[in-house]
C-alpha cells in the first residue's frame, strides 16, 4: 500500500496510537492533518512537529465532525485519506444498571458513531480521489472479550464488521478501506495500561503497522505479531481458552487499544 506523498486527516491524534501514526506518516511525506478536541493541545504539537496540520474535532459531536469534514475538505482538497482513530475505553459493572448505562452510552457514541459520521462526512470527497483509502481501528478484543469492558468490546467488533461491510460497497468506487487491530498497546486509554507488562510498546506497535502497510499492496487487515492469539483464537478452535488467559491475566482491564 503507497503510504507515501497522501494527505491523511486523523482525528484522535493528540496522543497514544493516534498521534504516533501521524508522526510516522508525516515522517514519510505525506500531508498529516490530526484532529482532537483541545485546541491547545492541537497547537503544542503543531508548534513541535513542523508541516503537521490540525483541525479541533470532538469526534462524540456530531455537528463537531460535520463542521471538521468540511475544513478539512476545504483546507486540503488533496484529502485521500482517513484514518477514524478516535475512541475510548472503560471499565463498567452490568451487575447494576447505574454502574454502566452512562458509560455504554458514551463509548458506543465515540467509537461506534464517531466512525460513522466521519466517513459519512467525507465519502462523497474521497469518492473523487484516486486511490483513496479509509482506515478504520478496532482491537484485538473485537474477537476475543475482556469481562471488565463490555462494551469497548461491543463497538471494537461493530466496527470490524462495519469494515468489512463498507468494503464491498465502497471497493466498486475506488475506496479502499484497510482495518487496523492492535493488541495491548502502552498508551493511557485506561489507567495504568502504559505500565502494563502485557502492553505492546507503542514504537514497536506503530513500526510494526508501518512495515506491514509498505509490503502489503492491498491489506485488508493489519495484524501485527502480536495480536494473533487473539484475532485468530476461534478459528484455531482455542476460543475458550484464550478468553480465560486473557481474563485471568488482566481481570480489572489493561488490554487493547
Amino acid at each position: 500500500m503507497q503510504i507515501t506523498g497522501k494527505t491523511v486527516f486523523i482525528p484522535g491524534a493528540t496522543s497514544g496510537i493516534g498521534l504516533a501514526l501521524a508522526l510516522a506518516l508525516h515522517e514519510r511525506g505525506n500531508e498529516v492533518i490530526i484532529g482532537g478536541r483541545r485546541t491547545e493541545l492541537l497547537e503544542r504539537i503543531v508548534a513541535e512537529h513542523p508541516g503537521l496540520h490540525a483541525v479541533r474535532v470532538d469526534t462524540a459531536d456530531a455537528t463537531s465532525v460535520a463542521a471538521a469534514c468540511r475544513r478539512v475538505v476545504a483546507e486540503h482538497p488533496g484529502l485521500d485519506t482517513l484514518v477514524a482513530m478516535a475512541g475510548i475505553m472503560r471499565v463498567e459493572d452490568w451487575t447494576h444498571p447505574e454502574g454502566f448505562l452512562a458509560s455504554a452510552e458514551e463509548v458506543v457514541t465515540t467509537n461506534l458513531l464517531g466512525p460513522v459520521r466521519l466517513v459519512a462526512g467525507l465519502v462523497e470527497h474521497l469518492r473523487t480521489r484516486p486511490d483513496a483509502t479509509i482506515v478504520t481501528v478496532s482491537s484485538g478484543l473485537a474477537f476475543v472479550p475482556l469481562a471488565a469492558t463490555p462494551t469497548y468490546n461491543a463497538t471494537k467488533a461493530a466496527v470490524h464488521m462495519l469494515s468489512e461491510s463498507i468494503r464491498l460497497q465502497l471497493a466498486p468506487a475506488g475506496v479502499r478501506v484497510v482495518e487496523i487491530v492492535p493488541p495491548s498497546v502502552a498508551t493511557d486509554l485506561l489507567p495504568g495500561q502504559r505500565e502494563s507488562a502485557i502492553a505492546m510498546p507503542l514504537d514497536a506497535f506503530v513500526a510494526e503497522v508501518m512495515a506491514i502497510l509498505e509490503r502489503e499492496p492491498e491489506p485488508r487487515e493489519v495484524l501485527v505479531e502480536r495480536v494473533g492469539f487473539l484475532r485468530h483464537a476461534e478459528v484455531r478452535g482455542d476460543y475458550d481458552e484464550v478468553v480465560a488467559t486473557l481474563n485471568a491475566s488482566d481481570p480489572h482491564g489493561r488490554p487493547e487499544a
